[in-house]
């Protein structure tokens, strides 16, 4: 069964939030408890439940590694995320600013699938729009 559009907005609103001010304790709420992460093409996920997501952004906070929320957009059962990434691991320069996307797809009402991509083409043709 699919989420309503209301479901899916507020959703996206909290997710945009709780990235946008690194509150793991709210991104914890949103995410399912066997939710995976992982970049497109892992065969195995890099992060195969909550605790293994959020230590994994926990680490990146612990190393400089900040995100601004850019855009959050909602695409039926996803939610495309699009984050200004900078610090020491978000950019080809220590510093830098790197535009990255997620795609993370929405079942019960809990994020179950996060999957992290470097360009938008591939992170919309994965959501399943051909433009966004």
């Amino acid at each position: 069964m699919s989420e309503s559009i209301e479901a899916m907005e507020s959703l996206a609103h909290q997710l945009h939030s709780a990235l946008e001010a690194a509150d793991l304790s709210s991104f914890s709420h949103l995410l399912d408890p066997g939710v995976r992460w992982g970049a497109p093409d892992a065969r195995v996920p890099s992060c195969r439940n909550r605790d293994q997501v959020l230590a994994w952004y926990e680490r990146g906070r612990e190393s400089g590694t900040r995100a601004d929320v850019t855009e959050t957009v909602v695409l039926g059962d996803k939610i495309l995320v699009e984050l200004s990434v900078r610090g020491p691991r978000g950019a080809d320069t220590p510093g830098g600013v790197a535009p990255r996307w997620q795609v993370l797809t929405v079942r019960g009402g809990l994020i179950v699938d996060i999957v992290g991509f470097d360009n938008r083409s591939d992170a919309v043709a994965r959501a399943g729009v051909t433009s966004a």
